[in-house]
């Protein structure tokens, strides 16, 4: 296991009211109404955020829309490299508390 999927587990631990599962085969962290808002790929961490908390974040240096199938970008989901590691849980909780607040 990599530090980045050590990681990943290790905030998926921490938060609260959020359970691990999988989207599109990989990692993920979900809420209780079911929707995924972080994901692991390819030893990046992905979120699901909108608004400034987008912005700011594809503002980060080498920072990236998510794009699995390399045509197709998913808006609003921000692909981030362990170099922004330090960043990974503060992101995690704003993206899950996002998540929480979508209906079903």
């Amino acid at each position: 296991m990599t530090k980045s999927e050590d990681l990943f587990h290790k905030i998926a631990g921490e938060l609260d009211d959020v359970k691990e599962g999988k989207m599109f085969g990989a990692l993920c962290i979900k809420a209780p109404n079911g929707k995924a808002g972080v994901m692991f790929w390819k030893d990046d961490i992905i979120f699901k955020l909108e608004g400034d908390e987008l912005k700011n974040a594809l503002s980060l240096k080498g920072a990236k829309l998510f794009d699995p199938m390399g045509n197709r970008p998913m808006g609003g989901w921000v692909q981030l490299s362990y170099d922004h590691s330090k960043k990974w849980k503060e992101l995690s909780k704003k993206s899950m508390d996002y998540v929480k607040s979508l209906k079903k």
